[in-house]
């Protein structure tokens, strides 16, 4: 059974003597600070010089940004994961299994009873079910077991210096500031993951200071090392973006044969229209006669489970883009929740396919008159647009998924 993680028990008395031995450390290391200077790229003084200006413009008082600047270091490792791209993209079921797995169930149905009384707490103020607030916890950090080690300041600060995303990760290091500023954490103990994520729910620091909240009244928004402010905030979270308390997620769905794949292009239809189509729950019964929207999701092509998405998978989405985590989020909320498996799980024999495997399908696509636009080796709309296309063209199933049949067709070689 896991227990809150140690750093939650941290006592004041403790964080003050790491403050001071942490602030010894530095001044006894010189080497190290000069090593670092002298590894960082050309101008990047100048840039914390001109975000420590912009910081301190934004609000964020001159003492604070002053002194974490002064220690924020270039960290090419950070660059290193920003430049980086699978060399495979992850199929829906190894995607799933490694989130969803018999592991993180039971220890989310442990904590389900362990901190029952705070849970539903933050049920009552924000509508959102504990399973759901424990599976965001357990997909973010396992639930506590690891926030990410990075030193957030100098992941934010070399990022915010880099072209790439100078806007964004400047806004976010400003952020960080303030959130240093208002006491919620030291400065060296905001760790985190190499973009900035922080917390037992990974808030980016402009989601933390819109969105942190302090439920446990000791005056700090501690998303480390309190887990009423983490859960509450994170509730907090997903009410802001209209969580909706009466409706689930969303559910496994069976087809009708002969169904038109087509409608699974992200169009919303009244529940009782995808009724009238012949849809049913996973076990075969008519879907409920509610006034909901639903979208049809079929994340590994027809071979796979099929999902109508609700509202709420919108908002799942408002935390992470990816379909293939919101879909992870319901089903693990579900099976914390005590459902089954699901009843038609995706199969696992599909193809991992490279960054340069979708370019060459992006590529014979576009010869045979298929719009993707330019090849970038991402899954994205346009591209499964186009398979659909090519697949109902040649009297196939248009599922817009790309498996072995579109691929032996275009003569694309998918090497595993």
């Amino acid at each position: 059974m896991l227990t809150t993680p140690a750093r939650i028990l941290r006592s004041r008395r403790l964080t003050r003597g790491l403050l001071v031995s942490g602030f010894l450390s530095l001044l006894s290391l010189p080497t190290i600070a000069q090593d670092s200077a002298a590894s960082a790229p050309a101008g990047f003084a100048e840039c914390k010089a001109r975000l420590q200006e912009q910081a301190i413009a934004a609000g964020v008082s001159s003492e604070t940004a002053s002194e974490v600047m002064a220690r924020a270091e270039h960290l090419e490792r950070v660059i290193e994961l920003d430049r980086r791209q699978p060399e495979f993209t992850t199929t829906f079921a190894d995607y799933l299994n490694r989130r969803v797995n018999d592991a993180r169930i039971s220890q989310g149905r442990e904590l389900l009873k362990e901190h029952q009384e705070l849970l539903a707490r933050v049920t009552r103020e924000t509508g959102v079910p504990a399973p759901y607030l424990l599976a965001f916890w357990g997909l973010e950090t396992n639930f506590g077991s690891y926030f990410g080690k990075m030193p957030v300041p100098s992941s934010l600060t070399t990022l915010a210096c880099d072209p790439r995303r100078s806007t964004f990760f400047t806004q976010q290091l400003i952020a960080a500031l303030r959130i240093i500023d208002e006491g919620a954490i030291p400065a060296d103990q905001m760790e985190g993951s190499w973009a900035g994520a922080m917390g037992h729910v990974q808030f980016m620091p402009t989601v933390f200071l819109q969105h942190a909240v302090d439920a446990d009244g000791d005056g700090r928004r501690d998303l480390w090392n309190s887990l009423p402010d983490a859960m509450m905030s994170a509730g907090k979270f997903l009410q802001s973006m209209n969580w909706n308390g009466d409706y689930r997620w969303g559910r496994e769905v069976l087809l009708p044969d002969n169904f038109d794949y087509s409608l699974a292009d992200g169009r919303r239809l009244p529940l009782e229209q995808w009724r009238e189509m012949g849809v049913t729950d996973a076990f075969g019964n008519p879907l409920a006669r509610e006034p909901i929207d639903a979208a049809l999701v079929v994340p590994a092509g027809h071979q796979g489970p099929a999902f109508l998405a609700y509202d709420n998978f919108r908002v799942i989405m408002g935390w992470n883009r990816s379909e293939f985590y919101a879909i992870a989020v319901g089903h693990l909320a579900d099976r914390i929740a005590g459902a089954g498996m699901l009843q038609n799980p995706p199969p696992e024999d599909a193809p991992a396919m490279s960054r340069d495997n979708i370019i060459s399908l992006q590529e014979a696509l576009l010869e045979r008159g298929y719009d993707v636009g330019k090849p970038d080796g991402i899954m994205g709309p346009a591209t499964r647009s186009a398979i659909r296309q090519f697949q109902a063209a040649n009297g196939l199933i248009a599922d817009g998924y790309p498996g072995e049949t579109v691929l032996t067709r275009l003569d694309v070689l998918v090497i595993q």
